[in-house]
């Protein structure tokens, strides 16, 4: 089974558009990667258009839910999007559980809710990051256990790392993302503090062990990492290396993520690009020593939808190519944007 060629046209004139960075980096990816994660990323980007320009989020997400209905029925609406999405979630059995968690995760930050504990905290960034990690795996050819807990830990510890960046973004907005019960044992009224949020010594402690957390699940990635195609792991050790420099950037502004929101330079991420480059044989050793760890028990239900649906067809890893780590990079990176690009469109309509 292959997309369409006229519906992966229109999905990359799409991405051209409006997503040019992903447009570009999909050039130059193995063909057998970029054209299902075009096809992924076009229905998620009109999925946070729907969102975005709806006017009723909770209406825009029962749309999208008929959408997912009639995509995984082999029915899709008529959109070049939509027929490339249900080719690619058929090709690749890729679970319904994973994209209508991603709504579901969606309609949490819809209603407002709030995060007494890590564990419930890691049961959203599963389910609005988690789900994308395991998605992309699935489109590498790589669906076993171990693997995908790997890409689902590395999606929450981006999406960890996207809110300890956007601590007083979000509670500008009315978004409070911090674990409530962290938030009072330092002393912090969760309801005083988002009314008048301000740069404090606990805030910056909690922000240092937010960060913390998510230090160590970008560790735990390395195993799947490695067990990816060779072609996909400069991209993949070069994304989480990015977004770890995130948490690297906030430190040296003193954890404060209230008066500013940190932003790591291009002159700072070729820096970064570089070590990653150099580093790559000793990452490769250090997981050849690693067992693999216990996944999060907030996404087990992804790797346990992916276990339970068998691939309907063999799917052949992509082959290595002669590419830049910033060529491998660039994709990834562009997915994760595109969660964050979403949460700011949400905190928008939701004012």
């Amino acid at each position: 089974m292959t997309t369409d060629a006229a519906d992966m046209a229109a999905c990359r004139t799409l991405l051209k558009g409006g997503s040019r960075t992903f447009y570009a980096a999909s050039l130059v990816l193995p063909r057998k990667v970029a054209d299902p994660a075009i096809a992924l990323y076009a229905f998620c980007r009109l999925a946070d258009d729907a969102v975005d320009l709806g006017g009723h989020v909770v209406a825009a997400i029962e749309r999208l839910t008929a959408r997912l209905d009639r995509a995984y029925m082999g029915q899709p609406m008529n959109r070049p999007a939509d027929r490339a999405f249900a080719d690619v979630v058929a090709r690749f059995s890729i679970p319904r559980q994973l994209p209508e968690a991603l709504l579901e995760g969606l309609a949490w930050d819809a209603g407002g809710r709030r995060y007494e504990t890590l564990p419930e905290l890691y049961a959203y960034a599963a389910r609005v990051a988690g789900t994308v990690g395991a998605m992309m795996t699935l489109v590498m050819g790589q669906r076993a256990p171990a693997i995908v807990a790997r890409a689902c830990d590395l999606g929450v510890a981006m999406q960890l790392t996207n809110i300890a960046r956007d601590v007083g973004e979000d509670a500008r907005a009315g978004r409070l993302y911090l674990p409530l019960s962290w938030l009072r044992d330092a002393g912090v009224d969760p309801e005083a503090w988002l009314a008048k949020p301000v740069f404090s010594k606990p805030i910056a402690e909690i922000v240092r062990r937010l960060l913390g957390v998510a230090d160590s699940l970008y560790a735990r990635a390395t195993f799947g990492i490695e067990h990816l195609p060779r072609s996909c792991r400069p991209g993949i050790y070069a994304a989480r290396a990015l977004y770890a420099e995130i948490g690297r950037e906030l430190e040296r502004r003193g954890l404060d993520s209230i008066s500013q929101r940190a932003v790591v330079s291009a002159g700072r991420k070729l820096v970064v690009l570089a070590r990653t480059a150099l580093l790559l044989e000793t990452e490769w050793l250090a997981a050849r020593r690693i067992a693999p760890a216990d996944e999060l028990d907030e996404t087990r239900f992804l790797i346990e939808a992916i276990e339970a649906t068998p691939p309907r067809e063999a799917v052949q890893p992509a082959k290595a190519g002669a590419r830049t780590i910033e060529d491998r990079a660039v994709w990834v990176i562009d997915l994760f944007a595109r969660l964050e690009r979403r949460d700011q469109l949400l905190r928008g309509a939701i004012r």
